[in-house]
C-alpha cells in the first residue's frame, strides 16, 4: 500500500473517531434554561432547602444552584453539574461547574445559580454584565463528578440536635456523580442499625439514637442502578455536639 494511501485511511480513521468523541459529549446535555439569585455575587443562600446552612452558601467556592426537577425531593442535594449557557456572544466553552444547595424555579429554569456562578459562564467580565442584564438564559447542562481535594466526607451536626435525646446531620463534601439514597445509624458495641428518616433536603434524623459512639453508614448509587454501602473509617464520638463536625476519614470517587 502507497505511503499516500495508509496516510488517507490514517486521516479518515482520526477524523472517525474524533466525531464519536465530539457528538458522544454533545449528546450528553441537556437544553434548558437558567436564571441567578439576586445579591449572591459572592455565595449563594444560606437558607437553602437541602439544610447545608452556611455551608451551602460557600461550598465550591460559592458556585451553588437552586433546582427544580433536579432537587429530587433532597436526593439531588450535593450533587454537581456543568452548566454552560449557549449565547456564543457571551458565554465560555466550558461554563461553570456548580452543586446543588437549595429547591427553587424560575419561569421554566432548571437552575436557579448564585449571581457568581451566573457571571462565570461568560467569557469575559463585559460578556457577564451582559449575561446577568438578560436574567434568564438558555443554557445545557449535565452531571459531572464532585471532586474536593484533600478533603473526607464529613458529617455536620444540625443545630436541633440534642445528646441523646434527638440526632439530625447533613453531608458535607459529597464526591462523584452518586447519590446517598439511604442512610444507616449504627451501634458501635452490638452493630444493630437502623435506617434513617430524611426529614428535609439532605438532612437526616433519628429521634432516639444509640448511646455510645455511632457509625454512619451511606448508601451510594449511581444512575445506572449500581449500589453500594460505604462505612466510614472513623465513628462519630459518645459525647457528639450540636452544630460540630466530624471526619469520616474516608473520601468516594
Amino acid at each position: 500500500m502507497a505511503p499516500l494511501q495508509v496516510l488517507e485511511i490514517f486521516s479518515t480513521f482520526l477524523l472517525v473517531i474524533f466525531m464519536q468523541v465530539y457528538l458522544g459529549n454533545a449528546q450528553n446535555f441537556i437544553q434548558s434554561r437558567a436564571a441567578y439569585y439576586p445579591n449572591s455575587e459572592e455565595k449563594g443562600t444560606e437558607t437553602g432547602a437541602c439544610g447545608f446552612g452556611t455551608f451551602g452558601a460557600t461550598i465550591n467556592g460559592g458556585d451553588v444552584s437552586a433546582a427544580s426537577d433536579l432537587y429530587r425531593d433532597g436526593l439531588g442535594c450535593g450533587a454537581c453539574y456543568q452548566v454552560r449557557c449557549t449565547n456564543s456572544n457571551y458565554c465560555s466553552e466550558n461554563g461553570v461547574t456548580v452543586v446543588i444547595t437549595d429547591h427553587g424555579a424560575s419561569d421554566s429554569t432548571d437552575f436557579i445559580l448564585s449571581q457568581r456562578a451566573f457571571s462565570r459562564m461568560a467569557q469575559t467580565k463585559d460578556a457577564a454584565a451582559s449575561l446577568l442584564s438578560l436574567g434568564n438564559v438558555g443554557i445545557e447542562y449535565r452531571r459531572v463528578s464532585c471532586s474536593y481535594p484533600n478533603k473526607n466526607i464529613t458529617f455536620k451536626i444540625d443545630e436541633s440536635s440534642d445528646n441523646p435525646y434527638y440526632l439530625a446531620f447533613v453531608i458535607w463534601y459529597q464526591q462523584g456523580k452518586t447519590d446517598i439514597s439511604a442512610v444507616q445509624l449504627c451501634e458501635t458495641e452490638n452493630f444493630v442499625c437502623k435506617l434513617l428518616d430524611r426529614t428535609r433536603g439532605a438532612v437526616w434524623t433519628s429521634s432516639s439514637p444509640p448511646k455510645g459512639q455511632l457509625q454512619i453508614r451511606m448508601l451510594l448509587s449511581s444512575d445506572d442502578g449500581d449500589e453500594k454501602w460505604v462505612i466510614p473509617l472513623n465513628n462519630i464520638p459518645e459525647n457528639w455536639k450540636a452544630g460540630e463536625t466530624y471526619d469520616s476519614g474516608i473520601q468516594v470517587e
